[in-house]
């Protein structure tokens, strides 16, 4: 979606005047973004989004007219390929935002109170076409998607790529561990001291080994297959 030199394009859109201008604030004394609208409820931002065709949308979740999760799904299911990848921005960490912002299409998911550096990174992450889930929500996107009967066969296939573990290589296994605590595909080059190329390789042959057919699954996976367990490694 991105060129060489090119800025990210980003449309904001958030229902309180004072974070809305702050996020805009923020990214127009950044350097490689451009803002390219200013959405205050879903409706706009579905409105901004056909008219601008931004990189990145910042959604916030509660907003009148029609939520972040409603204007995601509207502005995915409408904008033809390619479409703009949307990080949900919330002061909420409860699983039903994270189940919703998941099942609507959304690349990323971040608190509010992350910081700038974290925002900016994680824009940069969803923009070049990475996933990105807060650490601090993982544990309710697993909640999420084990919990809920209606995941389409989702419980079935996590549970068969747990018990599959073991045609992973060491490395394949240390990817999937930093997935599931959340960890972009920059952090876990800058952590494993490879290139984010060979992080993508290594969990999209994961992937294939285990079947499982999204980022969501293979954080699922990491949990129940006991890699990852809330409170010690996140």
């Amino acid at each position: 979606m991105t060129g060489p030199g090119r800025p990210l394009r980003v449309l904001v859109a958030d229902d309180q005047y004072l974070i809305r201008a702050g996020l805009v604030g923020l990214l127009e004394v950044a350097e490689g973004y451009e803002v390219v609208g200013e959405a205050t409820d879903g409706a706009e931002a579905v409105e901004l989004a056909a008219r601008t065709r931004p990189d990145v949308i910042l959604m916030d979740i509660r907003m009148p007219r029609m939520d972040g999760i409603a204007a995601t799904e509207r502005i995915l299911a409408q904008t033809p390929p390619p479409a703009p990848r949307v990080l949900i921005l919330t002061t909420f960490d409860l699983d039903e935002y994270v189940y919703g912002a998941l099942k609507a299409g959304a690349s990323g998911f971040l608190l509010k109170d992350s910081g700038p550096q974290r925002l900016l990174a994680a824009i940069t992450a969803v923009g070049s076409g990475d996933a990105l889930f807060a650490p601090t929500v993982t544990r309710r996107l697993v909640e999420a998607f084990a919990t809920r009967s209606g995941g389409e066969g989702a419980g079935d296939t996590v549970r068969a790529g747990a018990a599959g573990l073991e045609a992973l290589t060491g490395r394949e296994i240390e990817v999937l561990e930093l997935v599931g605590q959340g960890l972009a595909n920059a952090e876990i080059a800058w952590r494993l001291f490879i290139t984010e190329g060979t992080v993508k390789s290594h969990l999209n042959r994961t992937m294939t080994k285990l079947g499982l057919e999204s980022r969501a699954q293979a954080v699922v996976t990491a949990y129940e297959s006991g890699l990852v367990v809330p409170g010690r490694n996140t």
